[in-house]
């Protein structure tokens, strides 16, 4: 199987490096515009897709974000291996600003989204128990060696609306709820890569502590925008100390997890389907739908 790696850029990361024959490319999405036109090229290579979350010029506020249509584009771009890049706060005194979290779980505190691409003419109920990647986490993990950069392995991300940062009482509580880092964009975006069967993982690049750090206090952009330039020059690094060992598994094939294969035995199908639905589905669920309906 020939992978592609895609790359969604938060806060701070809007380009990529090294890319050979880079070229900004518009993808109609059958869900609307996404946040921009897709960076297509090569590294030693191998194919690599990115889209800055925000846009290039972060003109597009987390809940204003068309995470349906970033989805469905990557998936009609070829993508098969999505790594998302997100700024984050942190609920751990050991989580450090400038630090990288691998997240593994999630809690969904959005309430604005629309959060699934399964909404009319199709009912599909996938799992989300595990909502990343193992195997791609465990590419990062090996790939992050060759960076400087602290990373732990394993989180809780606790997706909340946005632009606004949360208030003291809601940080303090989400810390007794067991979450480790909070972000704006994560989600429905995890939801959305499983069931276009994609495997991804998120990369948690912490900028602050939040607001229950007694030494800290509230959130402060301009500190963290002299944070995102350490956290993108290392973002970078590690996505090109990826490249070469996910180029060394195209030949495994299913991915053990079941990311690519979400979708299996997950619908309720009963007579025909719209054939406009079908086509808006082609990219997400062309795999299973084109299988049952033949």
């Amino acid at each position: 199987m020939t992978k592609v790696l895609g790359v969604i850029g938060g806060s701070g990361l809007y380009e990529i490096d090294g890319m050979e024959n880079p070229q900004w490319i518009s993808v109609e999405s059958s869900f609307g515009a996404p946040s921009d036109d897709l960076l297509v090229g090569e590294v030693d290579g191998f194919k690599v897709v990115f889209l800055p979350r925000h846009g290039r010029e972060h003109k597009i506020s987390p809940s204003a974000i068309n995470y349906r249509a970033n989805i469905d584009a990557m998936k009609r771009a070829g993508v098969t291996d999505l790594i998302s890049i997100s700024a984050c706060g942190s609920f751990r005194e050991e989580m450090a600003p400038c630090d990288f979290v691998l997240v593994d779980q999630f809690i969904d505190r959005t309430f604005a989204r629309e959060k699934s691409f399964f909404n009319e003419g199709v009912v599909a109920h996938i799992s989300v128990a595990h909502p990343t990647c193992g195997g791609l986490g465990d590419i990062i993990l090996d790939a992050v060696k060759n960076v400087d950069v602290k990373m732990h392995n394993g989180g809780t991300y606790l997706a909340m609306e946005g632009p606004q940062f949360s208030t003291l009482a809601e940080s303090k509580l989400y810390r007794t709820w067991g979450c480790d880092v909070i972000g704006m964009t994560n989600m429905p975006e995890a939801k959305l890569a499983r069931e276009a069967e994609l495997c991804y993982a998120t990369v948690a690049m912490v900028t602050d502590y939040d607001s229950w750090h007694p030494d800290h206090g509230e959130v402060d952009v301009r500190e963290i925008r002299k944070t995102l330039s350490a956290n993108s020059a290392n973002a970078k690094s590690l996505i090109t100390n990826i490249i070469p060992l996910l180029k060394a598994t195209e030949d495994r094939h299913p991915c053990e997890q079941g990311c690519d294969h979400a979708l299996e035995n997950s619908m309720f199908l009963k007579g025909d389907i719209d054939p406009a639905i079908k086509a808006k589905l082609s990219a997400v669920a062309g795999r299973v739908l084109n299988n049952v309906l033949a």
